[in-house]
């Protein structure tokens, strides 16, 4: 069922489909990528993580590491219909690279390791596909493996992510013996005879035939209990025909109410075809996903999916190469050709397309436009950054960009010599446009240039990134993370007066505030990397037009300015409610800008009388290790501060849980290593802000 890319360059929306690829570290996405390409025609070898010559991962430390770092988009074509796929990375340092990558996705194939089932970061990517409203299929990769079981990962699936799985095939075979899946809804049997290529379609397997019966009758159940359409049939006939089933699980799929489960060995080169089939038959095309909502000038506005509506676009990402400038963006409406114009509306700047090219990783192949429905790279865009949009001039449009998350981990960088100062500034100037997660600024008390990020491998691949690209020499300051104030206990019936008088028009306000502490909100700190988000609550009591609205405003705006620095270490303060409760005016000298900066000084002098704490941030970490190693890791955890939650025994390891500080787990990658002789591994994922030990602020790690 190969079929040739380039014949359909000029596909119908409706046979487009634009998805990812989503898991935790190791569940197998690269390898499955490299099979689909394979599959389709793209490439003619299959590329392997191991051997360093996958398609996807083509950055040399993506190689050495073996891991996904950056996104990748290819392009493929199955069965008449063109499939642009997105390789996103599974570490949680760059987390921020799939939420900018699932932004302008339409689907998404999760795939989840059938021996651990549902990890952490497979759960924090799902997450991320919730907040987008990005349909899902499921397949549960490494069938092949010992300990291997469908069973028990979909149960993970229902119990961990809440969705209704509908689990379509059944496994042919167990661990090594795996060979194949019988297609419930169409009740056949699919076997990958060993050491081909080719799929071989026959009945089900007369020792399988009553399970096949039994799993098909559980997922019509299944299905009908969530779709009346099929309950309808389900209750006039006893049973759903395949076509009425089919319909019903993409129904289902694109309503989020349901996900189906396919199964497989992405590297045995099994389950692919149908997984592919899955794809075309349930993930939605760009005409089936609801029209994109914009603003402008105060006013909601809908782009749909279609090639003769005016142009607007998102730019998702940004890279840098040696030939010039890549500007990755998903055409939402209208069409664009080379050499045409475009607006961004971030920075009110028009700006040529040079050139439109197709992606394939690394390789471009050029195209004379793109349509609504594309994903594709355009050269010669010098102000736009990921998150602008980019429209036709004459029909302006701000389109919602990706969420950025607040960094947790900063170091200090500085070239080795002066003369490669400025060169460094330019390269994280560089780096900042291409990674949004990335923050740079200069210490005010050292004059240092810090480098912020979401984590310690986060900061190592930029940094390294700046070696191998601008060939500088880069020093390394030792990491540090971003602590947070909070008030424990507050204060009432602040008094402050802002009186000013020095010539000319005075300056004065009368507040009066009650500070206190304000409590968690729904969402916060649920480990999606925005915990550390400053959570600041205003509101006014004043009656009787005492304090005029536009005053309250701008003293709001000034307790904000306030938040900026904390008493305790001039660290951001977060978790606060302040109320007005009274205040006055003066007929000529009160202001706007009298009330800003009363806010700002009241604010602060009410921050010295409440008890504040120190909050630092704290990860959920999964360690992985051998039984006769957890004594000693557990040990180890208990030295840096962590509780923990539990722990799993699992076919000759355990795997533990616990929270511990972010500033602890620096090193914790090679002290894990050298206590378990290489076998103990682990995740970690933001989980907000906890309490800190009051000598937290100054970095030091006691060990």
């Amino acid at each position: 069922m190969r079929t040739d890319l380039h014949r359909h360059l000029d596909t119908p929306l409706a046979a487009v489909r634009n998805l990812g690829i989503l898991a935790h570290v190791d569940a197998g996405k690269t390898t499955l990528t490299e099979r689909i390409l394979y599959l389709t025609g793209t490439t003619h070898k299959r590329g392997e993580v191991h051997d360093g010559t996958t398609v996807t991962d083509f950055d040399p430390q993506e190689r050495d590491r073996g891991i996904t770092i950056f996104a990748a988009a290819v392009s493929c074509a199955w069965d008449a219909h063109r499939i642009n796929l997105i390789d996103t990375p599974g570490h949680v340092d760059f987390s921020d690279e799939v939420a900018r990558s699932l932004r302008v996705l339409d689907g998404a194939v999760a795939v989840f390791d059938a021996v651990a089932g549902v990890e952490p970061q497979s759960e924090a990517v799902w997450r991320q596909a919730d907040r987008y409203g990005v349909p899902r299929i499921a397949f549960v990769n490494k069938l092949d493996r010992a300990g291997a079981d469908l069973d028990t990962a979909v149960e993970s699936i229902r119990e961990r992510l809440h969705p209704a799985p509908l689990v379509v095939q059944l496994p042919i075979g167990s661990e090594a013996g795996f060979t194949g899946v019988v297609d419930l809804p169409r009740m056949r049997s699919l076997v990958w005879p060993e050491g081909r290529d080719t799929v071989e379609e026959g009945p089900v397997p007369e020792a399988l035939r009553d399970a096949a019966e039994g799993r098909r009758r559980q997922l019509e159940e299944a299905v009908a209990e969530l779709h009346p359409g099929a309950l309808e049939e389900f209750c006039a006939e006893g049973t759903l025909s395949a076509r009425t089933l089919t319909a019903a699980l993409r129904d289902l799929t694109r309503s989020g109410d349901g996900v189906v489960v396919l199964c497989g060995s992405a590297y045995r080169n099994r389950g692919i075809e149908p997984l592919l089939d899955a794809v075309v038959a349930y993930l939605p095309s760009p005409r089936d996903v609801p029209a994109v909502r914009g603003t402008w000038d105060g006013g909601e506005q809908e782009r749909f999916a279609d090639p003769a509506a005016p142009f607007a676009a998102l730019v998702f990402k940004v890279n840098g190469t040696a030939t010039g400038r890549l500007t990755y963006l998903r055409v939402y409406s209208g069409t664009i050709g080379k050499g045409e114009t475009v607006w961004d509306s971030g920075t009110g700047r028009t700006e040529r397309i040079g050139r439109i090219l197709r992606v394939q990783a690394d390789h471009h192949a050029p195209l004379e436009r793109a349509v609504a429905g594309d994903i594709v790279a355009v050269v010669g865009l010098k102000s736009a950054r990921a998150g602008s949009t980019l429209c036709a001039p004459g029909a302006p449009l701000v389109l919602e960009p990706p969420t950025v998350a607040d960094p947790v981990v900063s170091v200090a960088v500085e070239a080795v010599g002066s003369a490669e100062a400025e060169l460094l500034v330019s390269a994280l100037t560089r780096l900042v446009e291409e990674d949004p997660s990335l923050v740079v600024r200069t210490d005010p008390e050292t004059g240092q240039l810090v480098l912020s990020g979401m984590g310690e491998l986060h900061l190592e691949v930029a940094v390294e990134k700046i070696r191998l690209a601008q060939g500088l020499d880069v020093r390394v300051g030792r990491p540090r993370v971003a602590y947070r104030e909070t008030v424990v206990r507050g204060v009432s019936g602040l008094v402050h007066r802002h009186v000013k008088q020095d010539g000319g028009a005075g300056e004065f306000a009368h507040v009066v505030l009650d500070v206190e502490p304000l409590e968690d909100v729904p969402g916060d700190g649920d480990g999606d990397g925005d915990g550390g988000a400053t959570r600041f609550a205003f509101r006014s009591t004043v009656v009787g037009g005492r304090v005029p609205q536009e005053y309250v405003r701008a003293l709001e705006a000034g307790c904000r300015d306030a938040l900026a620095d904390g008493p305790l270490g001039g660290h951001p303060v977060t978790g606060v409610r302040v109320v007005l409760t009274d205040g006055a005016t003066h007929p000529k000298d009160s202001s706007e800008r009298a009330f800003r900066t009363a806010g700002r000084f009241a604010l602060r002098e009410a921050l010295r009388a409440c008890a504040m704490v120190l909050l630092e941030p704290v990860a959920d970490v999964t360690v992985t290790v051998p039984d006769d190693a957890v004594g000693g890791v557990l040990g180890d955890l208990a030295a840096r501060r962590g509780q923990v939650s539990g722990s799993v025994a699992r076919a000759g390891v355990v795997v533990i849980t616990a929270t511990v500080p972010l500033v602890e787990l620096f090193g914790y990658a090679t002290r894990l290593r050298s206590r378990t002789r290489g076998r103990g591994v682990f995740t970690a994922r933001p989980a907000g802000y906890a309490p800190a030990p009051s000598t937290a602020a100054s970095g030091t790690v006691t060990r």
